[in-house]
């Protein structure tokens, strides 16, 4: 049931990856070609970032789910039930909630300061006090409206992961084979030639549900969305049972010649798609999004596996920077998003390629989130309530990392 210590060197940085990857997908909002109702629009647009948020939508938050449920399946059986859920409430219940009320303000102010540019009247200061002012004032949707979402969804799949725990435990008194059982179709999935058939008829199933062609975005409403909810509990759940039997994650991460050509297959049809998806009136329309979920549920599944089987292959060996940035991830990701947004607003009458701008959005985002951590968050009770623990500074401290 425990794995080996490098096995959770690379998936700690494989779930650094999907947060990490979360801030650049955010940083790109600006520089799609037709607005979106985000905070500002650039003057220097693409449509390759649109290639790039379709393809990086579609996997990263499913990965994420997934390792959330292998690591909460660990720290449950480490920790035992009543500490597991007072970890719950204390790593992801408190950042959501307290969050949410900080973060907020911080976000609705890039909006001000969006609309304002827009219409050619950006005011820093004006803005940001407009945002604070909502602090004052109860929104008519508390606890939504921001990138925390996902703190909530992790909330409610664990939840009902528990529920079903329980009810497995009673039937095992029944079928005293069931969880048995239940690890030989695990393995079975993993290795049989029908997995992607049985794996992507489900999630294109749902995704024909969702508002939108591909993953909704939950972020509006703390009533449940339904399709999200099951496609991430659906991963979350795998991941869950995946640590039952961690042998079986390198048989699910193969990286294999046919899942490369699934891939590349899958994005060259989603990717070709694309065109009618913005095309509502379009006579194929209907057709196309049946088509479109099945390339986009066969593209979520090949990257979530090709995605963990190559952080298995070349981040194995032990490393202090990956485990610092792994470290950090949670907290860069917790506060990106204001960030992101005052950055966008700033550039986005600069005359420059929008290649450089996105990059230097991304990146002066992850420097300013993690000189914070370093310096407010890893020895301090913060640390303590994000990572479980204080640890030494590295970039303002003595500590050093290979």
């Amino acid at each position: 049931m425990s794995s080996p210590k490098s096995r959770l060197d690379y998936l700690d940085a494989t779930r650094a990856f999907a947060l990490l990857l979360g801030i650049v997908f955010h940083a790109g909002l600006s520089f799609l070609p037709f607005f979106i109702g985000w905070a500002v629009q650039d003057i220097s647009t693409s449509p390759w970032v649109g290639v790039f948020g379709t393809i990086s939508h579609s996997f990263r938050m499913e990965l994420f789910f997934l390792l959330a449920g292998f690591f909460s399946h660990m720290t449950l059986g480490r920790k035992g039930l009543t500490d597991f859920l007072s970890s719950r409430a204390i790593r992801i219940a408190i950042p959501f909630v307290v969050g949410w009320f900080i973060l907020r303000p911080l976000i609705v102010s890039g909006w001000i300061m969006g609309g304002a540019s827009m219409r050619g009247e950006f005011e820093f200061w004006p803005s940001i006090l407009s945002g604070i002012a909502e602090l004052r004032q109860m929104p008519e949707g508390p606890l939504v409206g921001t990138h925390l979402w996902f703190l909530y969804y992790l909330i409610l799949i664990t939840a009902c992961v528990l529920v079903g725990r329980s009810l497995v435990r009673l039937l095992t008194r029944i079928f005293e084979n069931l969880p048995a059982q239940i690890d030989r179709m695990v393995t079975w999935l993993g290795t049989s030639r029908w997995t992607l058939p049985l794996a992507i008829t489900p999630i294109a199933i749902t995704l024909g549900f969702m508002n939108n062609w591909g993953m909704d975005t939950p972020d509006k409403s703390l009533i449940p969305h339904v399709p999200v909810l099951l496609i991430y509990g659906g991963f979350f759940a795998l991941g869950w049972l995946l640590h039952r039997q961690p042998e079986a994650l390198n048989t699910f991460s193969r990286i294999t010649p046919e899942r490369v050509i699934a891939l590349i297959l899958s994005i060259a049809c989603v990717v070709m798609l694309l065109g009618i998806q913005g095309d509502p009136g379009h006579p194929k329309n209907h057709v196309a999004q049946r088509i479109y979920n099945v390339g986009y549920a066969v593209m979520m599944w090949t990257l979530v596996w090709l995605t963990i089987g190559l952080f298995r292959r070349y981040f194995t060996r032990p490393s202090a920077t990956v485990r610092y940035i792994a470290d950090s991830s949670y907290w860069m990701y917790l506060i990106h998003l204001p960030i992101v947004v005052w950055l966008q607003v700033i550039v986005a009458e600069w005359d420059i390629p929008w290649s450089v701008k996105l990059a230097g959005i991304s990146l002066t985002t992850i420097a300013i989130a993690l000189l914070t951590y370093d310096l407010f968050v890893r020895p301090t009770w913060l640390g303590n309530l994000l990572n479980g623990r204080r640890r030494d500074r590295v970039i303002f401290g003595n500590a050093l990392i290979d």
